[in-house]
């Protein structure tokens, strides 16, 4: 009994700081990148570009931020959480510096368009920090399909699992610009929507389960919630990857575009509700008995 009511403490980026210093630190870096952008324009002569920086800075800084924050709730002890830490701070170290550096210098760091030893040995160095940053993570995300992370927090534990499933098509999709030297895929196809929204479930499900867990309702209609909310994300990007791999665009008024379309609406909706059930329960007269935050 003791155990149990030590795990219900776990706490949202309890004992991650250094994760999210590193995340805030992209923030820093998007925002230098930003000003410079539009004082100075993002294009760096031969194949730089800082606006790409500013994106992906801000990219890592928010991934970097929902990973310390769920971090805790995976159920990996103290030893193996150290090492996921400080490996991923350092991956995530030389990928803002490399981007942010390369780009200021007029190379595009993925894509490598010089004879430079320095240019291409950062390059190769950059693909497989990549690759490693893939591996960790996945590393991460099978925690949560185990019963020890189901133990301290079931509800987020539940919508984490359909987030590290969306992850993993982000990366394959990752995989697929480096495999296809570029983002754009046939006529219209941008292969950068689906590695986008894939990540963004990170943010997306886990807070509809935070909300969920504030809601005094059975388990089930809890756990319901987070299907919906869950299922019909992944649903929506499927859609979004059948359309990029038949080289069209997602903004074109097609059957694949509009499923996704109606995919999201339907996880936004369930999130809604989600929202407005807890809002119910914070008011006086609500009775709300869900574990806290």
């Amino acid at each position: 009994m003791l155990n149990q009511g030590v795990i219900r403490q776990k706490r949202l980026f309890e004992g991650e700081r250094g994760l999210v210093l590193t995340g805030l630190l992209g923030f820093v870096l998007a925002a230098f990148c930003g000003i410079w952008t539009l004082i100075n324009g993002g294009e760096v002569a031969p194949g730089g570009d800082v606006s790409k920086a500013f994106s992906f800075n801000a990219a890592l800084g928010i991934f970097l931020l929902s990973t310390a924050a769920i971090a805790p709730f995976s159920g990996l002890g103290e030893r193996s959480r150290t090492l996921f830490r400080r490996v991923y701070i350092g991956l995530a170290l030389y990928s803002y510096g490399a981007e942010t550096i390369q780009n200021f210098r007029g190379v595009n760091p993925r894509f490598v368009d010089s004879d430079s030893i320095f240019d291409q040995t950062a390059g190769n160095i950059f693909t497989f920090v990549a690759l490693f940053l893939v591996l960790f993570y996945v590393y991460l995300g099978i925690q949560f399909f185990r019963a020890k992370a189901y133990k301290i927090r079931p509800v987020i534990a539940l919508s984490v699992r359909y987030a590290m499933i969306a992850v993993v098509i982000s990366f394959a999709s990752g995989i697929w610009i480096s495999a296809n030297q570029g983002r754009y895929t046939g006529a219209e196809g941008n292969i950068i929507w689906l590695h986008g929204l894939g990540f963004h479930a990170l943010q997306a499900v886990p807070l509809v389960a935070l909300l969920a867990e504030r809601i005094y309702t059975k388990v089930s209609v809890r756990h319901a919630l987070i299907h919906i909310t869950g299922t019909s994300y992944l649903l929506g990007l499927v859609a979004i990857g059948g359309q990029t791999m038949n080289g069209h665009s997602i903004l074109e008024w097609s059957l694949l575009p509009l499923c996704a379309g109606i995919c999201f609406l339907i996880s936004l909706a369930a999130g809604a509700v989600t929202v407005r059930k807890a809002v119910l329960a914070q008011k006086p007269g609500g009775r709300n008995k869900a574990s806290g935050m």
